[in-house]
């Protein structure tokens, strides 16, 4: 390289490190670099308007049939009498302002209290029994190599939640009855028959049993949904291990389900309070309102039958706001474990 062609002083050396500077902006302005922060809601708007107008109809839906009827909650602070006239609203308006008269009556109520104690035991005999068993069966049903197996199995038992609860529970009757299956097997061989449907006694596991007959099959699905996305290699990597078929399922396949069961569990502790009205209210007069009388039916028998609105509505919101508490409470809980649960932190 020639003397002539390095720069001798400092000047010169700033000088050339410019020249590409001075270059480029000969030749042209600089392109500008895109934004890096977010959209704002208006670009994001004609970004997705078309999501947004597909989901249009199922948000209108949620708010006509989910939240205007909570506007009614008002009347668990009247007395309210909807015969004052044809209009709900006028109704409502003209009805007569109690305050908190409804609620201390309810908690000063052993009819109430004996409700919420049934509504809590059945839902802990559901969430201890009833609960784990689709579990199991999507991690049975996963196990099954042939495909052709696996669907017909899927099938038998999705099948009985198309049921409706007046045939589950005629179905029950049928075998559990006072004339039913067991009992003429009984007698048959000597000994006294027994009717299970009437026995306030073993009804709530009764109740648990034709729960889990109905439904179980059907909660596989999000199960072995959340089993399909599990990739083999996993599985391949583990047996290459050493690992046998309990300990892949041990440290492979639970640790896949555990997000969808923690969120599944909050889900179903926030729905601790509703424990199936209309399977309830279908056997309460067999068993007597000591056993059988829930939250739900309790609601229905003192709203609809005894036409006591008022009472009802109350009843029906405290309900509400302790199921809320026990959402919140469970998604706490999922947080502190390390799993989403409802809603990110």
């Amino acid at each position: 390289m020639s003397h002539n062609t390095v720069p001798r002083t400092r000047a010169e050396a700033d000088a050339t490190k410019k020249t590409p500077a001075a270059s480029d902006d000969a030749a042209g302005p600089r392109q500008a670099k895109p934004p890096t922060g977010k959209l704002s809601l208006r670009l994001r708007f004609r970004r997705d308007r078309v999501l947004v107008l597909m989901t249009l109809p199922a948000i209108l839906l949620v708010l006509l049939f989910n939240y205007v009827p909570i506007l009614g909650n008002v009347v668990a602070f009247q007395e309210y009498d909807p015969y004052i006239s044809e209009n709900g609203i006028v109704s409502i308006l003209n009805s007569p302002w109690v305050g908190l008269e409804n609620f201390q009556r309810i908690f000063e109520d052993s009819a109430f209290w004996n409700s919420v104690q049934n509504t809590l035991l059945l839902f802990v005999l559901q969430l201890v029994l009833y609960f784990p068993i689709p579990i199991l069966l999507a991690l049975l049903i996963n196990s099954v190599v042939r495909p052709r197996v696996r669907a017909i199995s899927q099938a038998i038992l999705y099948l009985p939640h198309f049921f409706s609860w007046v045939l589950v529970i005629a179905v029950f009757q049928q075998l559990f009855g006072g004339a039913g299956l067991l009992s003429q097997l009984l007698r048959d061989h000597g000994y006294d028959g027994l009717s299970l449907m009437t026995d306030p006694e073993t009804f709530k596991f009764l109740v648990t049993a034709q729960s889990v007959w109905k439904d179980a099959g059907w909660g596989i699905i999000v199960f072995l949904a959340a089993l399909a996305s599990v990739s083999p290699d996993l599985y391949e990597a583990a047996a290459m291990d050493g690992a046998n078929r309990w300990r892949r399922m041990w440290h492979v396949t639970l640790p896949a389900l555990r997000p969808v069961i923690a969120l599944l569990l909050v889900l179903r502790v926030g729905d601790a309070l509703t424990v199936g009205f209309e399977q309830i209210l279908l056997q309460r007069d067999a068993v007597g309102p000591g056993a059988a009388e829930v939250l739900d039916t309790f609601v229905w028998w003192n709203g609809v039958r005894n036409q006591d609105f008022g009472y009802a509505a109350a009843a029906g919101l405290v309900k509400g706001v302790i199921s809320l508490g026990l959402v919140l409470i469970a998604n706490k809980v999922a947080h502190l474990m390390g799993e989403q649960g409802v809603y990110k932190k």
